[in-house]
């Protein structure tokens, strides 16, 4: 079963296909990406102006559209030299063909980090919970996000427990908390300045003995040095893996897109610090910024599991790449 197959209430059987369900997310998608659409197609526009063929002086001007775009520099220079490529061997290719170009380049970067399939999921054993350590820096949207995430899988009758193992924040334990009075989850806390291993312990011994489906384990959002860091996140998943072998199943970084660059660089401490495996890239409605999804997850080959379009509860969208790339540049006619 892949993560994604939680979502599906147990006793429900597949429902039929649903378009307009499907047309409906689509457009709240595109709405929530409008920012970043709008961004990078002004500046797409203002490069191809007057221009014929794809040359260099193009060439240059694309580099500087996707770099201001947040997509990186590692990721734009990729991106150039396939089009470079392209250009060489097609030996003439017309400006106007540009957003196709650039549109199918995109769709192929995220089909390398993310596989073929348009969600990405992990196996889960049955019979056990299912363990999420949630890593990332204090404002990025970490505890919404669990809680958001908690609030969607409660909803399709799930048993969620909740670890307040953020012990360094009083504000961070009693928001968590009065999200999972919102989503009828149960949260396990200590005092603040507790050992974050414990609460850890404490929250997987619970649900093991409660029969819960899933496990929530916030953590604290310091950067302060990278080997602390390592060592305190080792630690919970040393002390995970003694209640539940393989525990955590999955480490989910959650990223604020809006911080642009920002995000590469945390994205770069905590994949030093811990072994991540999937991205949560939150606040994507209120930015430009949104090729930092398409840059970390190129960077970094870890794929893409959410990304926030907004603040209501079901605006915590799962990620489909396929719609992702139709959001920003619209259906692929065939």
């Amino acid at each position: 079963m892949a993560f994604f197959d939680i979502f599906k209430k147990k006793s429900d059987t597949p429902a039929p296909a649903q378009p307009e369900v499907a047309q409906h997310e689509q457009k709240e998608l595109s709405a929530g990406l409008e920012k970043t659409k709008a961004g990078l197609f002004s500046k797409l526009t203002r490069a191809v102006a007057g221009r014929s063929t794809v040359d260099a002086d193009l060439l240059d001007e694309l580099e500087e559209v996707l770099i201001t775009s947040d997509v990186g520099v590692e990721t734009t220079v990729k991106i150039i030299r396939r089009i470079e490529e392209r250009a060489a061997r097609d030996k003439y290719m017309n400006a106007s063909e540009l957003q196709t170009i650039l549109r199918q380049e995109i769709a192929a970067l995220l089909e390398e980090a993310h596989g073929s399939a348009e969600h990405f999921g992990l196996d889960t054993r049955p019979g056990e919970p299912y363990v999420v350590m949630v890593v990332g820096v204090n404002g990025a949207g970490k505890t919404t996000t669990i809680g958001k995430l908690a609030a969607q899988l409660a909803k399709t009758g799930r048993k969620v427990w909740i670890g307040a193992a953020d012990t360094f924040r009083a504000a961070a334990i009693d928001q968590l908390k009065v999200w999972a009075d919102r989503a009828g989850a149960t949260m396990i806390r200590q005092e603040m300045g507790s050992d974050p291993a414990s609460v850890a312990f404490d929250t997987l011994t619970s649900a093991k003995a409660n029969g819960a489906d899933v496990v929530l384990i916030d953590t604290a959002g310091r950067l302060h040095n990278k080997v602390g860091l390592m060592n305190e996140l080792t630690k919970i998943r040393n002390v995970m893996a003694k209640v539940i072998p393989g525990a955590p199943h999955e480490v989910m970084l959650v990223l604020d897109g809006s911080t642009g660059q920002n995000a590469f660089e945390q994205a770069k401490q905590f994949t030093q610090a811990t072994q991540v495996t999937s991205l949560a890239i939150t606040k994507l409605d209120g930015t430009a910024k949104g090729g930092v999804v398409i840059g970390i997850s190129d960077r970094f080959r870890v794929p893409v599991r959410y990304i926030g379009i907004g603040e209501g509860i079901d605006q915590l969208k799962m990620f489909d790449r396929r719609a992702f790339v139709d959001a920003l540049f619209g259906k692929e006619e065939n």
